[in-house]
């Protein structure tokens, strides 16, 4: 824990905007700052002062000169990075939650917009499992387990060091255990009505992806007595919905084999199976292979993982994003459903929109776009981080 009178100083150049960051910018570059030697020597993690050109102070931020953004902004005043701090935000973050959801399965932090500039906490009943992508959160990570269980009264906490920005904050990529014994089953989560079947300690990311529960939801509502094959279907997002929403048949395809397995005993927990079943293979080939063999559905649904994750893979996204809509839009019956998503902040909406255009305009369908949604509200935008407002799903009738 630092305190206010031996921190280091943090100085703007004088081309840097200070003004966007006491409108909430939060995010400060290595080319906004004087980078002098003084400043490279600073630890990773180490709190400090931001100041602009002319010395006013601007904000509490924690420094990492190792990386590209060398300061995150944590509190637009000089305050104590302390267990009280993180208590508040945390009891400000379970707050939003238990208002808009009935049952303990959310996501709990998400970064910067519920300020925590680098760190995600999903919570899966008495479990939570921790990201910690910012080296301030990882120096810091000891009393912040301390008041994640305080807080919200889980029993369990799980560090899960398999986020991108851990790689760049030059972090380990070591799982561990910070709070009591790991679950040696997957974890039951109910949700849209399907029961999902969450492995915390192997699975992917978190073990469960929420930020699509809202989007699962609508498809549901389409999925009412249609068949229904899920594309990079995961643990069965979107495909377990529909079979809850009412679907006659349900496919999940993805790529992973333990991905699949957990979601044929998903779907098992909810009496099912005799509508559901999977098909493990490449995405690409697997939509090729079910077009030669003339299958079509009622809705498709299209979510795959983030193709353009920053913008230098921007157009080698966007072609990947057509590609999918093309083979997507393939399998959609006459006056069906087709769902895409794109989970990448560097492709806009805009840009993915017109990536899908193209690609149902390349398999020669009409489409009507229906809704458009977004994550949902355990995932919060802020407002001045474009990156925070990363998922979009677009409905379309062909």
């Amino acid at each position: 824990m630092s305190t206010l009178t031996d921190r280091p100083v943090l100085r703007l150049l004088p081309k840097a905007n200070a003004r966007a960051i006491r409108r909430g910018a939060p995010w400060v570059f290595d080319n906004e700052l004087v980078m002098d030697r003084r400043t490279r020597g600073i630890a990773p993690g180490t709190i400090a002062t931001l100041v602009d050109h002319e010395r006013a102070e601007l904000a509490t931020v924690a420094v990492n000169p190792a990386s590209k953004i060398v300061a995150r902004v944590l509190d637009r005043a000089q305050v104590e990075i302390d267990t009280d701090w993180m208590s508040a935000r945390v009891e400000k973050a379970l707050s939003l939650r238990e208002r808009v959801y009935g049952a303990p399965f959310y996501r709990l932090i998400h970064a910067e917009a519920d300020g925590f500039p680098g760190l995600i906490v999903d919570r899966f009943g008495d479990t939570l499992v921790v990201q910690p992508n910012a080296a301030w959160i990882d120096a810091l990570l000891d009393p912040l387990t301390a008041v994640l269980a305080a807080v919200t009264r889980c029993t369990v906490v799980l560090k899960n060091a398999s986020g991108r920005g851990r790689t760049l904050e030059g972090l380990d990529d070591a799982d561990t255990v910070l709070l009591g014994q790991a679950p040696t089953a997957p974890v039951p989560v109910e949700m849209n009505g399907a029961t999902y079947m969450a492995d915390v300690v192997g699975g992917q990311k978190t073990g469960l992806f929420y930020d699509q529960r809202e989007n699962q939801a609508f498809a549901a509502r389409l999925a009412q007595g249609a068949s229904v094959v899920d594309i990079f279907s995961h643990v069965g997002g979107f495909g377990l919905a529909a079979a809850a929403g009412g679907a006659k048949s349900v496919l999940c395809v993805d790529s992973s084999a333990p991905a699949l397995e957990l979601a044929t005993k998903g779907a098992g927990a909810m009496a099912l199976g005799d509508r559901f079943a999977t098909r493990q293979g490449d995405a690409f080939a697997t939509m090729e292979a079910l077009a030669q063999e003339n299958r079509r559905f009622d809705l498709v649904v299209c979510d795959p993982p983030a193709f353009a994750p920053a913008k230098p893979a921007l157009e080698k996204g966007l072609r990947a994003y057509e590609r999918v809509a093309r083979l997507g839009a393939a399998l959609v019956k006459e006056d069906g459903y087709l769902v895409l998503c794109s989970c990448s902040h560097a492709a806009d909406l805009a840009s993915f929109t017109g990536a899908c255009l193209r690609g149902m305009g390349r398999a020669g369908r009409r489409a009507t776009l229906i809704h458009t949604g977004f994550a949902g509200a355990d995932h919060p935008q802020l407002p001045q981080l474009a990156e925070s407002g990363y998922l979009k799903a677009l409905f379309f009738r062909l």
